[in-house]
């Protein structure tokens, strides 16, 4: 995952930032959008089979920026984990705190 700058002009949030334990390096943006698209483009290619794949496009996928935004006004991040290759995985997302 990369980090990218806003090209359409939206006003930023708190800079988020994205990482799947064991997968990915943390990497930080500055629009929620961004951070979720990196996200589910990484998490997309991973072997999860169907179940988890589903439910990763259910909180990644479209429509993500409405649900995600929701988790992290009531607990502050989000944190969500998957099995693969026998190893537990935790992806998150969080938002810096001022």
């Amino acid at each position: 995952m990369s980090s990218s700058r806003p090209t359409d002009g939206a006003k930023p949030g708190p800079p988020i930032t994205v990482s799947i334990e064991g997968i990915t390096e943390p990497a930080t943006f500055s629009r929620l959008p961004d951070a979720l698209a990196a996200l589910w483009e990484a998490l997309r290619v991973l072997p999860l089979g169907w179940t988890q794949y589903e439910a990763y496009r259910y909180f990644f996928g479209p429509g993500a920026v409405e649900r995600v935004e929701a988790f992290l006004e009531r607990d502050g991040e989000l944190t969500l984990s998957f099995a693969m290759a026998g190893r537990s995985h935790a992806v998150r997302v969080t938002p810096e705190r001022a």
